[in-house]
């Protein structure tokens, strides 16, 4: 029998090879990788694997992909959940970008820590939003929805095996090859013609609602390995000729540790289609939507720490709104300087960030009770934390590494001050409507609170520690002193 963390290995490597027969360009991404990851272990010793194995760094990916209806989505959610990976957090892309990227997301990911070091394969997967008349009007609106109803992207026999393996945890050896088999296929480029009336209507709008809602199947938009030096990887990629995006989207690189998720990636590749031109004919050209990223892992903040990066986010663009000759990677790091923590230990002292606590072994008991805080036992060597890796998303990197990546900004339109579009329907209306409730709705499951799962690893990991050394009560995670805040809240959250 297979297990679910085997059927994911072998469907992410078996994607993996997939992807790079029809983008060669991300093979050379993986590559590329892997020498920074080995020159790193090389550099940095053990230190190197403080956020995971080398194994698991070297073998991590996620994956991108985009539908377009309620049940397109609960079909997804079918099919990773054969694979034991549950939809995590809640992302709304509309008002991330200045360019128009009408959907909503979540990952779908392993939540178990066993889980995740046997295999940690996640897929971020967008939904499309019709409903937003911001971005559709009621016309078209109409036939993209038609439009979807008419379309399958999975078929039955994949679908059942799916719910088989998702209700049994296990398959057979054959049926689980067929299992996969099935699902890689279902996420391949289509060589079916592209209607190109139909694909540029929507493009007007945005290429990301051209690239769900314009073509007949779904398919990867973007496949991503982890390395451990971002900006290295970076140089590298460009001084092999591969064209990169302008930035490396996230925190800044700085001295202190790394936290959360920096991205970068190559740009969108122009690939040749198939095209039926209004006349029925079949003629070739081309379509830039898929493209090859990259992700340096951090440590997972708390809600505080969260917050505190949002309003540095927020700093960073009030400043580059009033110096706009300022390098924003520069302003981004003086600023993380000197209103972030440079070291783990005072990020778990001002509950900042999440860590994993195990007593000290072979400290001598002098008599003195260890404190109740956990800034006062790892500041008297009793305990000592362990980083808690940032297994999801940023909603503006994400967005960002979109934007980057699009032919054009596509329209947008924005309401008037009561919230309505030309049109007199609410746009504020349809935009509450597409809510973490919304999406658990189409789902038909439950889409997980990241820090719920962070934050309870965290509290395993306390209370374990006060039973080995007899404490009455779990310690305490009041900041042993009063963190420093940026001077300047943010004006509207950020991601």
């Amino acid at each position: 029998m297979i297990s679910q963390w085997q059927l994911r290995a072998a469907f992410a490597a078996r994607l993996s090879e997939m992807y790079g027969r029809e983008v060669p360009a991300y093979t050379t991404l993986v590559d590329v990788s892997r020498e920074v990851n080995e020159d790193v272990l090389r550099a940095r010793g053990a230190d190197a694997e403080r956020l995971g194995s080398i194994g698991r760094v070297t073998a991590e990916r996620h994956g991108a992909i985009r539908v377009g209806t309620p049940s397109e989505v609960r079909q997804v959610a079918r099919v990773f959940g054969a694979l034991g990976m549950h939809p995590v957090g809640f992302y709304d892309l509309r008002d991330a970008a200045s360019s128009a990227v009408p959907v909503v997301s979540t990952a779908f990911r392993p939540v178990d820590g066993e889980e995740l070091a046997r295999n940690p394969f996640r897929v971020f997967t967008s939904v499309l939003t019709p409903a937003d008349p911001r971005f559709f009007d009621a016309g078209l609106r109409a036939r993209l929805e038609a439009f979807l109803a008419g379309r399958e992207l999975f078929p039955p026999e994949l679908l059942a095996l799916s719910d088989r393996a998702g209700a049994e945890r296990e398959l057979p050896e054959a049926d689980a090859e067929r299992f996969v088999q099935l699902a890689v296929h279902a996420f391949e480029l289509s060589a079916e013609p592209v209607d190109q009336a139909w694909y540029e209507t929507l493009e007007r709008v945005s290429a990301v609602a051209a690239d769900i809602g314009g073509v007949r199947s779904t398919h990867v938009n973007h496949l991503t390995p982890r390395v451990l030096d971002i900006d290295a990887l970076y140089r590298r990629m460009t001084e092999r000729g591969i064209e990169m995006i302008d930035t490396i989207q996230g925190p800044p690189g700085w001295h202190g540790p790394d936290v959360l998720l920096r991205q970068t990636s190559f740009r969108a590749l122009a690939e040749p289609r198939a095209m039926r031109t209004p006349d029925g004919s079949v003629v070739s050209g081309t379509l830039r939507v898929r493209f090859g990223e990259v992700e340096a892992r951090g440590i997972a903040l708390t809600r505080e720490g969260r917050a505190r990066y949002d309003a540095l986010l927020a700093r960073v663009d009030e400043q580059i709104a009033h110096r706009t000759e300022a390098d924003r990677t520069e302003l981004a790091r003086a600023l993380w300087a000197e209103l972030l923590p440079d070291s783990e230990r005072e990020l778990a002292a001002q509950s900042l960030a999440f860590f994993t606590y195990r007593p000290v072994p072979g400290r001598p008991r002098d008599g003195t009770a260890p404190p109740g805080t956990v800034g006062g036992l790892l500041e008297q060597g009793w305990v000592r934390a362990e980083p808690i890796v940032y297994e999801d998303f940023l909603p503006r990197s994400a967005a960002g590494i979109f934007q980057s990546n699009l032919s054009g900004d596509g329209a947008r339109r924005e309401g008037d001050g009561d919230g309505r579009t030309g049109e007199g329907t609410s746009a504020r209306a349809a935009h509450e409507e597409y809510d973490a409730a919304w999406l658990a709705g189409a789902l038909d499951r439950e889409v997980l609170d990241p820090y719920a799962l962070y934050e309870q690893q965290q509290s395993r990991s306390l209370a374990r520690t006060a039973r080995e050394l007899g404490l009455a009560r779990t310690p305490s995670r009041t900041p042993s002193r009063t963190p420093r805040t940026p001077r300047t809240p943010p004006r509207a959250p950020s991601a």
